[in-house]
Parts: structure tokens; C-alpha cells; sequence
């Protein structure tokens, strides 16, 4: 499954009531760090399919939801199971560390 985009409408129904645990990357354009782990998200999406969702939400499109979580900076990670967030990570890392931090949260 490739990531999902969610907008400050769809942030509710794609991330806080989805019934499998959801990585929220908040990320921009113009941003190098968050471009640098787009890809390593793509690929842990689709390696694992069925145990958790990535959803990506573009801070400059949707101001609303990255201001509710508070984010300050990107990228801003969150992992959210049954609707609360159990962890949260700021800035790139590689795809290992990454795959790491979700398999230790979920």
C-alpha cells in the first residue's frame, strides 16, 4: 500500500479512526530532511501492509492539523493507535531507524 495523503478534513477519519495503527508524517514541499525520508516511507508502507498505515500531511496545505499536534518543525513523525498518539519523533533518519521506532511503538 502506498502512503496516504490527509488533509485537515480527512485527518480524522484517515489517522485518529483508523482501526490499524497510523504513522503521520508531517512534511513539505520544500523541505530536504522530509524529502530525504519519503522514500524509506514508501517502501516500510509497503513492506508493512496490514499492521500500520503511513499517512503524509503537507503543512503548508493543511495548516490546521499540524497545528492541533503542535508541530514546530519538519519532519514531525507521529504514531497513533486507537485514535491517541503513543509517540512522536522530529527530523530524518534512515529507513532502519525508522522501521525501528514503528516496530517498538505498535
Amino acid at each position: 500500500m502506498a502512503t496516504v495523503a490527509a488533509t485537515d478534513a480527512t485527518f480524522d477519519a484517515e489517522v485518529k479512526q483508523s482501526d490499524v495503527p497510523v504513522v503521520v508524517d508531517f512534511w513539505a514541499e520544500w523541505c530536504g530532511p522530509c524529502k530525504q525520508i519519503g522514500p524509506a516511507l514508501e517502501e516500510l508502507s509497503a513492506e508493512m501492509e496490514g499492521k500500520v498505515k503511513i499517512v503524509k500531511v503537507d503543512v503548508d496545505s493543511n495548516p490546521q492539523a499540524a497545528a492541533a499536534m503542535g508541530v514546530r518543525g519538519i519532519p514531525a513523525l507521529f504514531i497513533f493507535k486507537d485514535g491517541q498518539v503513543i509517540s512522536n519523533r522530529a527530523g530524518a533518519a534512515p529507513k532502519a531507524a525508522l522501521q525501528s521506532w514503528i516496530n517498538e511503538s505498535i
